[in-house]
């Protein structure tokens, strides 16, 4: 895979950039994740080190109490991590300010808990450089290995809610994976958009993608339910749907003007 001659553009403001411009960032909201993130950070430092491409982390703190920013900037690893704030509350809002706040010819973003296994990285970004501009794991792919769901509802839930948005998702059957990798510009043009704040931002996303003519491609991933996630069926689920409803609604809105992806041809997902 050829190594692409780093992005232009100023640096981010706030916390000092790595020396080194990235050719990919790899955004990681948190929210009190003390505990879970010092092991997450050395898994992903470990595998983006692997990488043939100079690449980041950026962590953004979603308003923890318990620590998260000073442990993520006390980090120290094989690959520079940046930590920018996000005083508004939810996943959403967390990714959108993370997205904004790269420069990186390639991005993405993944959970702190990495309960996607990081060898997905390879691929992901072997498609990037071949021209894909947006890149999903897809719990749903045939190819993939995925351990059940630690609550029984939470993967009844999850299938529900993605026949829900399939069609405003560029066909992608498995909105909610927590490993998704974009073209650079697109993700910060799409993320420029985004309204939606909580755990439904995922559909939205990928809806701004496929309204600019990119094309998502799903890719298998090895999966596990790691126990402390920040989502409950119960508390979550009537705000998910009403997230649905107001991209539905948002989704008869005009796309804004903006730069076509590199690639791009069709809105649909494959593999």
């Amino acid at each position: 895979m050829a190594v692409p001659p780093p992005p232009t553009g100023a640096p981010p403001t706030g916390a000092s950039p790595p020396a080194a411009r990235p050719a990919l960032e790899v955004v990681v909201p948190a929210f009190n994740e003390a505990v879970r993130l010092p092991d997450g950070l050395d898994a992903l430092g470990a595998r983006l080190a692997a990488l043939p491409v100079a690449a980041s982390v950026l962590v953004v703190d979603n308003g923890s109490t318990d620590g998260t920013a000073r442990i993520a900037a006390a980090w120290r690893g094989p690959v520079p991590v940046r930590v920018v704030g996000c005083p508004e509350r939810g996943k959403g809002a967390a990714v959108r300010a993370g997205l904004l706040a790269t420069t990186a010819r390639y991005v993405g973003f993944c959970d702190a808990d990495m309960a996607t296994d990081l060898s997905g990285l390879d691929g992901a970004l072997a498609l990037l450089a071949a021209g894909h501009p947006v890149v999903v794991g897809s719990r749903r792919h045939p190819s993939s290995r995925v351990e059940d769901y630690s609550h029984p509802l939470r993967k009844v839930g999850a299938i529900v809610f993605n026949r829900l948005t399939r069609d405003l998702a560029g066909g992608v059957t498995d909105t909610q994976c927590g490993f998704k990798f974009f073209d650079g510009p697109l993700a910060r043009a799409a993320a420029a958009d985004l309204a939606t704040t909580g755990f439904a931002f995922d559909v939205e996303l990928l809806m701004h993608c496929a309204r600019r003519g990119a094309p998502i491609t799903a890719i298998p991933v090895r999966w596990r339910d790691v126990p402390g996630s920040t989502f409950s069926v119960r508390r979550h689920s009537a705000r998910c749907l009403r997230d649905v409803v107001a991209i539905r609604m948002s989704a008869r809105r005009p796309v804004r003007a903006a730069s076509p992806a590199s690639g791009a041809a069709s809105g649909a997902a494959s593999g």
